[in-house]
């Protein structure tokens, strides 16, 4: 059984006891969440109408808070002395899948 999950801008398809890295979070370590499915697959069922999803729930544990790897840049004009660096470094949380449920 596996299901598709909506995150931040995108969406990731989990399964039961698999870890990933979602946008930050505002939730502590440890306190539950529940994603909204997009889509539940279990053998040849597929659950992806709003009317069998409204039901339904992904559930998650945040495990941890990470970063993600360092950005740089520069944009540079000739000619014209203009210069400037800059950088980014996108915030993530751990999350761990503890259930996926068609019937919340």
């Amino acid at each position: 059984m596996y299901a598709v999950i909506r995150t931040g801008a995108g969406q990731e398809r989990v399964e039961e006891g698999q870890r990933l890295r979602v946008d930050l979070r505002p939730e502590a370590v440890g306190e539950k969440i529940t994603f909204e499915p997009v889509l539940i697959v279990d053998g040849e069922t597929v659950l992806s109408t709003p009317a069998q999803l409204a039901k339904a729930a992904v559930t998650a544990n945040v495990v941890g808070d990470e970063k993600g790897p360092k950005i740089n840049a520069l944009t540079y004009k000739a000619k014209a002395n203009q210069r400037k660096r800059w950088g980014h470094r996108q915030k993530y949380s751990t999350v761990e899948i503890t259930g996926i449920s068609a019937k919340a």
